[in-house]
């Protein structure tokens, strides 16, 4: 049996609590966190787009990683979402939180400067260079107007310190590329809950997952489902997740997925400009969902 990757299964982008005056809520982090571990994740995203990682001070980066690292104990894997579209500013992040003990890195493709292959295999090796703990490619060129390349992922592969990609082109052409070229220890996990069945059943090991925030222990089990095979499981969850999975993307994320853990009495719907709450007209909707899946 091929032994288990540091990344394999469940990761879940973690939801960050604000308060009113739209400083971190502390005690909602806290819970929110345990919540997590007791669902049994896998991982611990922290700071990454779904935590409205661009609105963080390095002193909020510092609490938010730092109080993971705690909390989890070693229980989930901490992945600090470290990556900017600056390479020093990334550099400086990375080795933040390394120093608080993080167990891996996340890192988004530069966006916004619109590097050419070559930068982001520059960007990407010398933040792997700069430290020990192992990186995480993060593509999503919905979001940063650059999209890595099959070839660019395999060359970023040799390097021992970048161990996975979090897939979120929506390509999977391009995806099952990756993983057909990609040696059998490098992770190619998907970035797109709605896509965790048919990419693992392609060979990728596991999700960076937005629904994990609601649904903990559900979006586990459909992931153990899909990674040891049991498709009929595997199909029934898919199914009964996807009105979560699509409606988590009514509008940006983390937008939906903060009014419904609203809903659930979970943290406030309070988010940092330019960041606004969900539209009224999808509420109903995102509640009716929720129902149904017996959250409320």
């Amino acid at each position: 049996m091929a032994e288990q990757h540091i990344f394999q299964g469940l990761s879940v982008a973690l939801v960050t609590p604000f308060n009113e005056d739209l400083s971190i809520d502390k005690e909602a982090y806290v819970s929110h966190l345990n919540y997590m571990i007791d669902g049994g994740v896998d991982g611990l995203v922290i700071c990454g787009t779904t935590g409205e990682s661009p609105t963080f001070s390095d002193e909020e980066f510092e609490y938010l990683v730092g109080t993971a690292v705690e909390v989890s104990n070693g229980r989930s894997k901490v992945i600090a979402g470290s990556g900017s579209n600056a390479t020093n500013k990334s550099i400086k992040r990375s080795k933040m939180a390394e120093k608080l003990g993080a167990d891996g890195l996340l890192i988004v493709a530069p966006y916004y400067n619109k590097p050419v292959q070559e930068g982001l295999y520059g960007h990407y090796t010398a933040i792997a260079d700069a430290v020990e703990v192992p990186l995480i490619v993060y593509n999503v060129p919905g979001r940063t107007a650059v999209n890595i390349l099959p070839e660019t992922i395999v060359r970023m592969a040799q390097h021992p310190n970048i161990i996975a990609v979090k897939e979120a082109s929506g390509n999977m052409q391009q995806i099952e590329q990756i993983i057909a070229s990609v040696p059998d220890d490098f992770a190619v996990l998907s970035g797109d809950d709605a896509m965790t069945l048919p990419l693992i059943a392609a060979g990728g090991k596991g999700i960076v997952s937005v629904a994990g925030n609601e649904v903990p222990s559900r979006m586990k089990a459909y992931t153990d489902a899909c990674l040891s095979g049991d498709m009929k499981k595997a199909r029934s969850l898919h199914y009964e997740l996807q009105p979560l999975l699509l409606a988590n993307f009514w509008q940006s994320n983390p937008i939906p997925v903060k009014a419904a853990l609203s809903m659930m009495g979970r943290m406030e719907n309070i988010l940092r400009l330019p960041l606004v709450p969900l539209d009224k007209k999808f509420e109903s909707g995102l509640r009716d969902i929720l129902d149904e899946l017996g959250v409320l």
